[in-house]
């Protein structure tokens, strides 16, 4: 065992997993160079003149793949709760007898809870996601999977790509619409989803890709998000998923008063925080209420009369609205939140859909988060060295998503992180968070319900925040009032075992995951 930076013991090896390398801090990896990071080509594929694409059904493309046990299969999550593709896919595979399976979605949802048998029997024996939901997440952390999941950022799973860590055999993407030579995107038909800069990475790398839709238009299929030069197969199919619950869960703008207050206490910090000024560019997380500031900012927008330089992410309507305004110049968008979003992407020339690597991945030269003013992030804990843990909940399982929560703090210059201060009887606001994904160097403000409390390393920020009046208070000392009105709630009993690891961007394992008892 040894120590990372946050004195937190990470394994030198794992099985399944082979050497680990630790948390060295926010850019330190970086600073080393990235000169000699290895990578791999994409794959290299051809086919014969004027010959079909097109399969009768899901399971001849499969077929045509020549699965194999060991394999590594992957999908996008872009239809969120309302996927369809990534149960169905399995469910053949386990027909054909196939095991051992390594899954490496973008994340999965509530809507991919039918594969558990699969992780039970053997036929999935490792996951790496950017996040894992519901009785999934449940069943990881108690020991289900034969080999350690892997949580990664939408940056961090680029990187691993590109650098062979994570190597796709077969790649199985929804999609909107496509036509015959699997030419395919998000923006339009029955089950239009918006972006598809999650998928593409998997696009361009897989050994072998097919497309699913529900939509097969006429050639070509504009816009295309995947382009038919990297598509052996399509499949047309009566239904991709139902784009209604997109919305749905997390991605909910909030209507608690609580959750309001709150966000309303993050919009006025970055109002007075130096950075609300003409040419700012901006985030919000997926979290209801971070979402919600969004909607604080736009009206400060408008009162103080200001025009941003571009909004950043996951795209929501009200990012749309800003946009058609003319609050902001462009949107840069890896993934919509809305299905409303769509028809902007596919209609408006300043909606630009852009692939998870250039949004996040560390190991590029034109990554946008290191472009960003100002972020707003959910949390599920914050500890009062200001580390942030989205994945584990109060009982230790799995429940969150990395996404792109330490890619975005990593390059923003605020970086605010919303949360109540306890939720029901636990505490929120803890001297140690069970897990830490996002590191607190990389957080310059935590916002609950009572108060601003600023990373001390921002001195000149906190000066500003109480000059404005606006209520700032030590970290240190609402984590003592929470536990006042809360109680310490008894510690999370595990064994030995490490399920599962939390890689940060730059490869560097910033946490284990152990299994509960």
């Amino acid at each position: 065992m040894i120590k990372n930076a946050l004195d937190i013991l990470i394994p030198e090896e794992l099985e399944g997993l082979g050497k680990l390398e630790p948390f060295l801090g926010t850019w330190e990896k970086l600073k080393k160079g990235w000169m000699d990071e290895k990578t791999v080509p994409p794959s290299i594929k051809a086919c014969m003149p004027h010959s079909s694409k097109m399969c009768n059904s899901l399971e001849e493309a499969i077929l045509k793949c020549n699965p194999y046990n060991g394999m590594t299969v992957s999908f996008h999550h872009h239809l969120r709760s309302g996927d369809d593709i990534l149960v169905r896919a399995m469910d053949i595979l386990a027909n054909m007898g196939i095991k051992d399976i390594i899954l490496a979605s973008s994340s999965l949802t509530s809507a991919h809870e039918a594969i558990l048998p699969y992780i039970e029997n053997g036929t999935i024996t490792q996951i790496y996601s950017s996040g894992i939901r519901g009785k999934i997440g449940e069943a990881v952390a108690r020991g289900a999977l034969q080999k350690p999941f892997v949580i990664h950022s939408h940056g961090g799973r680029v990187r691993s790509i590109q650098t062979g860590k994570i190597k796709i055999d077969l790649a199985i993407l929804a999609a909107a619409a496509a036509d015959e030579e699997g030419n395919a995107t998000g923006t339009h038909g029955q089950s239009a989803f918006g972006s598809m800069g999650y998928a593409m990475i998997d696009a361009w790398y897989a050994r072998q890709v097919v497309i699913v839709t529900d939509n097969l238009v006429e050639y070509p299929c504009v816009p295309p998000s995947i382009r038919q030069n990297y598509v052996d197969y399509i499949v047309e199919t009566d239904s991709i998923g139902d784009a209604k619950k997109i919305a749905s869960g997390t991605t909910r703008i909030t209507k608690a008063p609580l959750d309001l207050r709150i966000a309303k206490i993050a919009a006025d910090t970055i109002v007075h925080s130096g950075l609300f000024k003409n040419g700012v560019s901006f985030q919000v997380g997926a979290g209801g209420a971070s979402l919600a500031v969004a909607k604080f900012v736009r009206e400060a927008m408008k009162k103080h009369e200001i025009k941003g330089s571009f909004l950043l992410g996951g795209v929501t309507s009200y990012g749309v609205d800003m946009l058609n305004e003319g609050l902001f110049r462009a949107v840069f968008d890896v993934q919509s939140f809305d299905a409303a979003v769509s028809s902007s992407l596919k209609e408006n020339p300043y909606h630009i859909e852009i692939p998870a690597g250039l949004y996040a991945n560390p190991y590029n030269c034109g990554c946008m988060i290191n472009k960003l003013d100002v972020v707003v992030l959910g949390a599920l804990e914050v500890d009062v060295h200001f580390n942030v843990n989205v994945i584990t909940g109060s009982e230790g399982d799995v429940r969150g998503a990395s996404g792109g929560h330490s890619d975005t703090a990593a390059g923003a210059k605020l970086t605010v992180v919303v949360a109540p201060s306890f939720r029901g009887r636990l505490p929120i606001i803890k001297k140690r968070v069970n897990n830490v994904v996002t590191p607190g160097e990389s957080v310059d403000v935590v916002v609950t319900e009572r108060g601003i409390c600023v990373n001390p390393k921002n001195v000149n920020l906190e000066a500003t925040l109480k000059k404005a009046g606006l209520p700032v208070i030590p970290i240190e000392q609402l984590e003592r009032e929470v536990d006042r009105i809360t109680g310490v709630p008894d510690p999370i009993e595990h064994t030995d075992k490490v399920v599962g690891v939390i890689e940060y961007r730059d490869g560097t394992i910033i946490d284990t995951i152990k299994q509960i008892k």
